[in-house]
């Protein structure tokens, strides 16, 4: 646990090899229980795990007794520890979350997948559905490349989570993402594209309270 946190989390990073590629990851747990569901962090083009660790979002989940894993997706360079390897033979972005969900032991997870992610976690939707427990798509890329009646497939409980001065992929996101039926909408007043950066308290308050109608 970080300096001045009390002892009920364990913070913790480390590399697995996942379809050929080392894939660094964080991870938070709460200390002496077993937690009440796991939660998959993606990141945005700019970010890595680290933005969820300085954001504490990694130790607000484990205070409140989830498992938080934040992976560096593939080709993050610089910023984390997943070094790019050459896209030849690289899997297709469903087909690899999915191994990451069997290598980290995931189970069926919450995946909060901002911006860029988008490209990994929507392929990862439609094609393992019942490897997600929920979804929480902070304004991702991607959106319009399903049909609203694919969209209208998906039982998956989701979270729609935008900055009202996104006006780009917030809005975009919001009107192809609307056609999921189990959806519910967090709307960050003030808030840009990377609208949990402009709003933590919110963004966790927000969170939370989705997940605990998960349990």
């Amino acid at each position: 646990a970080e300096a001045g946190r009390p002892q009920t989390t364990v913070l913790a990073s480390s590399t697995i090899t996942v379809e050929g590629q080392t894939l660094f990851y964080r991870q938070a747990e709460p200390a002496g229980q077993a937690p009440k569901l796991t939660v998959l962090l993606l990141h945005g083009i700019r970010f890595s795990s680290d933005t969820w660790l300085q954001l504490q979002t990694l130790a607000t989940l484990a205070e409140n007794g989830y498992r938080a894993v934040a992976i560096d997706l593939p080709g993050k360079v610089g910023a984390g520890g997943s070094p790019y390897s050459s896209p030849v033979g690289q899997p297709a972005p469903g087909a690899f979350l999915k191994a990451v969900s069997e290598a980290l032991c995931l189970g069926p997870a919450v995946v909060i997948s901002p911006s860029l992610s988008g490209m990994y976690s929507l392929p990862f939707l439609f094609q393992h559905n019942h490897l997600l427990k929920a979804y929480v798509p902070v304004a991702p890329i991607c959106t319009e490349k399903f049909t609203a009646e694919q969209y209208a497939q998906i039982k998956t409980p989701t979270l729609i989570v935008y900055g009202d001065k996104d006006m780009e992929l917030g809005q975009v996101s919001l009107n192809n993402l609307r056609h999921l039926p189990e959806h519910r909408v967090l709307v960050l007043q003030d808030a840009g594209h990377a609208c949990y950066l402009d709003k933590p308290n919110e963004w966790h308050r927000g969170l939370l309270a989705f997940l605990q109608q998960l349990e």
